[in-house]
């Protein structure tokens, strides 16, 4: 359990390996040691409509109260979620109560899309309202997975909330911002004012420069099902405390972009080019950096009371890459990972709460004075765009003899 008023650390969107462009090494085990080894306390089982990876959540973890399992030798705690596609290719993040409204969702959807048994990650026949419909008749939470991405989000095919819910767009609880954008952002926006925001990884690998490279902490008693949607609809005191999250700039798609050459573009500039790179032809993507300023009727933002803070942070072994100058499988990297969580207990602590002095202590003066960097924000940040990772670069006071990473460099 954490320590008293630090909250419980929960990433609720990840996949299984039956998802397309997942690892095989999803499995319940490995994602169970894994994220202790991180620092979640909570995190979703992702795709649970699949009939497979259903079993194996039953088989692998216990129920320790309904719709909250845990895994007998991590104490890993589980919600059941997934994650769905609409005839719109807006992706929906749900959080299912019980296994009974997983299964009779399950039976609603069977008819409404090619097999739930073919992907993890299904295809549904229904629009964007009657998924929320039907998921709220099941007493799941539903919300925007990954809202401002450029290929399956809501503010891709549409421009307001209503817009993609319709009547059901009040019932809507939560919005996950994704890699691309932070809360700074979606607050210029102010129909988002009353959501809460969640911030996951929606990670495909079990490694922890993957899980968790975004979550939340959660200020509720117990790392629950009902405690979960209490802080989501912000009743009885509890509350998201912390979204954590990369800064955006660093996502794949924060600036308008070409998706085979990454070229980057001004907005009018890729409207005159009709999306069509002139240098290599590929397909322009706009970024989220632009989507946002179009839809924004705010130009600063403006966060409403309930609103936590947001903490930019990266993978600690990609900092420790960048301190040492090597890939994030290197030894030196690996063996610094390893050091400094088994000194501190996790991974988030590393990064988020343990003293610059006693980090130094671990890992060296270097180690510490860049993590530390990082969690003022005075790293340098060479924004990605078109599908490819942002760039780090050590601030000035470092040595400049390190060569630049990409976090593509760390896949």
């Amino acid at each position: 359990m954490p320590e008293r008023g630090k909250g419980f650390s929960a990433d609720l969107h990840l996949h299984s390996r039956y998802s397309g462009g997942t690892s095989s090494l999803m499995e319940v085990d490995l994602l169970s040691q894994q994220a202790s080894l991180k620092g979640l306390f909570l995190v979703g089982t992702g795709d649970i409509l699949h009939p497979l990876w259903r079993k194996e959540v039953r088989e692998k973890l216990r129920e320790v109260e309904e719709g909250t399992l845990e895994h007998p030798r991590y104490g890993t705690r589980f919600l059941l979620t997934g994650e769905v596609e609409d005839n719109r290719r807006v992706h929906h993040l749900l959080l299912f109560p019980s296994f009974s409204s997983v299964e009779e969702l399950a039976e609603s959807f069977s008819s409404k899309s090619e097999g739930l048994e073919r992907e993890g990650r299904p295809r549904l026949l229904l629009s964007p309202a009657e998924v929320a419909e039907a998921a709220l008749s099941a007493g799941c939470l539903v919300g925007p997975a990954h809202a401002f991405t450029p290929w399956t989000s809501l503010y891709k095919e549409f421009d307001s909330l209503r817009e993609c819910y319709s009547d059901l767009a009040d019932r809507i609880s939560f919005l996950e911002l994704g890699l691309s954008a932070d809360t700074p952002m979606a607050d210029r926006i102010s129909e988002l004012s009353r959501l809460t925001f969640l911030s996951n990884s929606d990670s495909h690998s079990p490694w922890p420069e993957r899980l968790g490279r975004e979550f939340n902490r959660f200020d509720i008693p117990e790392p629950t099902f009902e405690e979960v949607r209490k802080a989501v609809e912000r009743r009885e005191g509890r509350r998201v405390s912390l979204n954590v999250g990369f800064d955006p700039r660093l996502g794949k798609y924060h600036r308008t972009a070409c998706s085979r050459c990454f070229r980057q573009f001004g907005l009018e500039r890729a409207k005159e080019l009709s999306w069509r790179c002139e240098d290599c032809g590929g397909w322009i993507k706009k970024g989220v950096w632009d989507r946002v300023n179009e839809l924004a009727d705010r130009r600063e933002p403006l966060s409403p009371p309930h609103r936590p803070p947001y903490l930019r942070v990266a993978p600690l072994a990609e900092i420790l890459a960048l301190a040492f100058g090597e890939r994030v499988r290197d030894p030196a990297v690996r063996e610094t990972w390893r050091r400094l969580v088994e000194s501190f207990g996790s991974e988030i602590e590393v990064l988020v709460d343990a003293p610059a002095e006693e980090v130094a202590e671990v890992a060296g003066e270097r180690v510490s004075a860049l993590i530390l960097a990082f969690r003022r924000q005075e790293l340098e940040v060479l924004p990605g765009g078109g599908g490819r990772y942002g760039r780090l670069e050590l601030p000035p006071h470092f040595s400049r003899g390190i060569r630049q990473r990409t976090l593509g460099d760390f896949t």
